[in-house]
């Protein structure tokens, strides 16, 4: 498979039609033996194609990423709870958000990923597979919009293969997380409503896709209604064009779909996820603003005090209106900027590989040519338009929240037009040179992608699962399974807090009963001393926060009989080098390595025959 191959696979309909119009200057240089068997060769690429994105996104699926990260296992706990008792595992019924220790989630990926979890467990394979699936599904999906949308088969194989490739997506892919399930529903959604403009029956098809979306992600409840509004502006006259029934149909399915679930966003906790992470929650808004105010009045006088009250100008230019209004446009304008989409990508080492941009660098050339070669080359204004508006509002679900410049998972919706705007770039660039020279620009195009894959494959393989181990949580598995198989011998266990919250990853590694789980929900809360009030599930304490305590101070504090796993940083040694600095009062019963061989976490008990040294 070659990139030749993807520029030159047409068929001859395509070269008589375009796009009923929407292409100049359509290539007519196509070889007729290809032409010939344009189908039989399609279908062969199209296949290697996915077999190829099916690879890059299963292999290796239990081994990198290297742990579940925590949202993961919580996604995973839902649905083994789901499968187990019909209720998300804080006892809610088939619920429409899941509410989960930390924040209410969107439940569609939950309720997919039953079959799986049931078959593998809380797993890497069970909790990530679908989204696996679901990315080769959105490649086949993007393959059928933009077959749909341009008429051009040799366009739409080459979108495939680029998003096949695409750092972006093979990452989301690879993760137990919402984003692919999201892409895959709103692109079928959009295929179905473009194929429906021709046979009206593919509108209810288009409706059910649309509705599902705002189920999968929180970032498609801003962006769906959106991209409706904008396909009621564009394509409204046509739409009511449609046969009755269908119309009457798709409106009944979309709003059967659609309402209960805007009802539970409103009134049954959806929304807290936004309010946890609103820019307009910012603790500290005020401080800054206040800093700037002072700076402004000891520039007229050296000695004003911080609190001090400013002058009409100073609070005309730094007041709460003006920097939430800053954030929101550098949110906006950072979301286009080469840093994330070509240089670093999002910093959040769950969210992407250290260092790598979310983009290929020389996919920027020709995303700046598909541009130009969308206004020069496509003459239909109605997938210019809704292209160009895709592109536009695909920040808006991040610019309102903290980090919102560089979050991958929120800019999601941002990556397909891009891709797009890449492959126009790439097709009509070839179609553009002269024939002479197209064999060197498939040489050099090739080899250029072929090198910076290779790189991207070398960092994610090789570089990732150590750079990013701490922040995916490894070790949490290996630790949750000894405390529990140690756990008969102790009066009390205690899990430390210090690394993250361990509740969930007790529940999800141990596979803790959901219906026991759901019965004592919310726990029992009881003071520990030196711990503080401590959530309890049997003999298991789960403190609030971790302990300030060094680890000679901790063989005093701990209760008797006592066994507790302590997170590497919070014990400040590390005791596989140096184990002889474990203090007499106390018994090292186990270290717990990440994939480094740096300590991840140690599991110590007290030692009732002796003293602290």
């Amino acid at each position: 498979m070659t990139i030749k191959s993807l520029l030159l696979n047409q068929n001859t309909s395509q070269l008589a039609a375009g796009m009923n119009g929407s292409h100049k200057n359509f290539p007519k240089d196509t070889p007729s033996a290809l032409l010939r068997s344009s189908s039989l060769s399609r279908n062969i690429l199209l296949f290697l194609i996915l077999f190829l994105a099916l690879i890059l996104r299963v292999w290796g699926l239990d081994k990198v990423p290297v742990s579940l990260f925590g949202d993961e296992v919580d996604v995973g706990y839902h649905a083994y709870s789901l499968s187990k008792t019909g209720k998300d595992y804080t006892g809610h019924f088939l619920p429409l958000h899941l509410k989960s220790l930390a924040d209410y989630k969107s439940p569609l990926y939950a309720y997919s990923i039953i079959p799986t979890v049931s078959v593998f467990g809380i797993s890497p394979l069970g909790v990530r597979l679908p989204a696996a699936l679901f990315g080769v599904l959105g490649i086949y999906l993007l393959y059928l919009l933009i077959k749909q949308a341009f008429k051009n088969n040799s366009l739409a194989l080459l979108t495939a293969f680029v998003l096949t490739i695409s750092p972006w997506h093979i990452h989301y892919s690879r993760w137990g997380f919402e984003g692919t399930l999201m892409l895959a529903l709103f692109t079928a959604g959009l295929y179905f409503f473009l194929r429906s403009l021709e046979q009206g029956k593919w509108l209810v098809f288009s409706s059910i896709f649309f509705a599902l979306t705002p189920l999968s992600y929180h970032s498609a409840k801003v962006f769906l209604p959106l991209t409706l509004v904008i396909l009621a502006l564009l394509y409204g006259k046509n739409v009511v064009k449609i046969q009755k029934k269908y119309l009457i149909i798709s409106l009944i399915a979309f709003l059967i779909i659609t309402i209960p679930f805007v009802f539970s966003t409103f009134f049954g906790g959806g929304t807290d996820r936004f309010s946890s992470t609103s820019v307009f929650n910012s603790k500290t808004a005020s401080s800054e603003i206040g800093f700037d105010r002072l700076q402004d009045a000891r520039i007229r006088d050296s000695k004003a005090l911080f609190g001090a009250k400013g002058s009409i100008l100073d609070r005309l230019f730094h007041n709460r209106m003006i920097y939430f209004t800053s954030q929101i446009i550098n949110n906006y304008l950072g979301a286009f900027s080469t840093e994330f989409l070509f240089i670093s990508g999002d910093p959040q080492p769950t969210h992407n590989v250290i260092g790598h941009g979310e983009f290929y660098k020389l996919e920027a050339i020709f995303i700046i040519l598909g541009l130009v070669f969308l206004f020069l080359k496509i003459e239909n204004i109605k997938i210019r338009l809704l292209l160009i508006l895709w592109i536009l509002t695909a920040p808006l679900p991040s610019i309102l929240t903290k980090d919102g410049s560089s979050h991958a998972s929120r800019l999601l919706f941002l990556l397909p037009p891009l891709i797009i705007l890449t492959t126009l770039g790439i097709y009509h660039s070839y179609y553009l040179i002269s024939k002479k020279t197209r064999k060197i620009f498939v040489v050099v195009l090739s080899l250029v992608y072929f090198l910076s894959f290779i790189f991207y494959q070398h960092n994610y393989w090789v570089h990732f699962p150590w750079d990013s181990q701490r922040w995916w949580h490894s070790g949490f598995k290996e630790a949750i399974e000894s405390v529990v198989s140690e756990s008969h011998k102790y009066n009390k266990v205690i899990i430390s807090a210090a690394e993250e919250p361990p509740m969930i990853f007790f529940l999800g590694w141990s596979q803790f009963p959901p219906a026991e789980f759901q019965k004592k929900y919310p726990l029992v809360q009881e003071n520990l001393d030196h711990f503080g009030k401590v959530s309890v599930l049997g003999n298991f304490s789960f403190p609030p926060i971790g302990l300030d305590k060094n680890l000679y101070e901790l063989g005093s504090i701990l209760p008797e009989n006592s066994l507790y796993l302590a997170p590497a940083k919070e014990i400040k040694l590390d005791l596989i080098r140096e184990p002889e600095r474990v203090p007499s009062d106390l018994i090292l019963i186990k270290v717990i390595k990440h994939p480094s061989g740096e300590p991840a976490f140690y599991l110590l008990a007290k030692n009732e025959n002796k003293k602290a040294n």
